[in-house]
């Protein structure tokens, strides 16, 4: 992913625009600021936005380089009392409105590697045709928007953060704070409904009661359901919260594997023939609170792809049954998964400004 990335800044002369959450002062991160700066002297204009949050370490003089050449900077949300709240989650690069990269990986140097022996195991894609121009629209929007302070009581307040973009094939689910439908799980419910075969790999899982609900049926009327989830974590909160569903999914038919040769960063999900990639995860965050962006493919060339990424990753999985994972339940243990779920569906959306509401959506 990152020298497909590094090749598309290197060759653009228009235009540079990159997104992400996590930013850092590492070999890679230094490697795509001098790739951003040759961009600039080249004559292109060169964008760049980082949540405040994610990429908290970054030292303020890292970008002078860049901003010294002509490049614009800015970091999303700063962080102050009343400024906590949403963070931008997304990864998006896109270069000369041409080609355009989305998914999980963040610049960091733990992303560097193939997900087995060495770096986190995630997933991304490179992206052509019609939507790169939208992705271009939409990096736009949140460029604008980092100058601007979140408002109070962000989730009573419709905002044009949730929204999607169709062509024939494709459907680009832009996700935030605010009142009104998420795109993405009005997206996925609706998949579900019918759905035969569903196989999903996400780093943070802790669906809405909604989705568990969509989940378990498609398991209940005969569809096979399978996850795949960290066995490693580099949020143990987040890890735990989530064990606190197994027992229910175990019990509906749905199979449970754990990803364990390194920390499980990527997001897929394949519903019969179509494909969701992007930056979301299952979690009350990534669904209700963050910024967020995916594409859904409908397509039976690409769900095929996907599947062989799913079987390749699941031969280093472990799977988990209803037998060992009652031998290992502790009662220690479902203290701390029922304490983390409890912290980030019930007080995580509190801390964010967000008020309390049932886990229903």
């Amino acid at each position: 992913m990152f020298p497909a990335m590094l090749d598309a800044i290197n060759s653009a002369q228009r235009s540079v625009r990159l997104e992400t959450y996590i930013y850092t002062d590492t070999p890679l991160g230094v490697r795509f600021r001098e790739a951003l700066i040759r961009a600039r002297q080249r004559g292109a204009r060169v964008q760049v936005l980082f949540d405040a949050l994610g990429s908290l370490g970054l030292p303020t003089a890292f970008w002078e380089p860049l901003l010294k050449a002509g490049g614009e900077v800015r970091k999303f949300n700063p962080l102050l009392v009343n400024r906590f709240g949403s963070r931008d989650h997304r990864k998006v690069l896109v270069c000369d409105e041409h080609v355009a990269f989305i998914g999980g990986y963040n610049i960091s140097s733990e992303y560097d590697g193939d997900g087995v022996t060495c770096g986190w195991c995630d997933l991304g894609m490179k992206v052509d045709g019609p939507l790169v121009p939208q992705l271009a629209t939409t990096f736009d929007d949140m460029f604008g928007r980092a100058n601007r302070p979140q408002p109070p009581f962000i989730r009573l307040q419709k905002m044009n953060a949730r929204r999607s973009v169709k062509t024939p094939h494709e459907q680009l689910l832009m996700s935030g704070p605010g009142r009104g439908r998420s795109p993405i799980k009005t997206a996925l419910r609706k998949d579900l409904e019918r759905a035969r075969s569903v196989q999903i790999i996400v780093a943070y899982f802790l669906p809405t009661w909604r989705l568990r609900r969509s989940l378990m049926r498609v398991a209940r009327r005969g569809g096979r359901v399978q996850f795949i989830l960290a066995g490693k974590s580099d949020v143990t909160l987040s890890r735990l919260a989530g064990q606190s569903l197994y027992r229910r999914f175990l019990k509906a038919g749905v199979e449970l594997y754990e990803y364990q040769p390194q920390i499980l960063h990527a997001k897929l999900l394949i519903i019969d023939d179509i494909v969701y990639v992007g930056s979301a995860n299952l979690d009350q965050r990534s669904l209700n609170i963050n910024y967020e962006l995916m594409i859904r493919f409908q397509n039976a060339n690409m769900a095929r792809e996907a599947r062989e990424i799913f079987e390749r990753t699941l031969k280093n999985c472990q799977p988990i049954t209803n037998e060992t994972w009652r031998k290992g339940r502790s009662l220690w243990r479902r203290f701390k998964t029922r304490w983390a779920y409890f912290l980030l569906v019930r007080m995580d959306p509190v801390i964010a400004g967000f008020h309390w509401q049932p886990d229903t959506d």
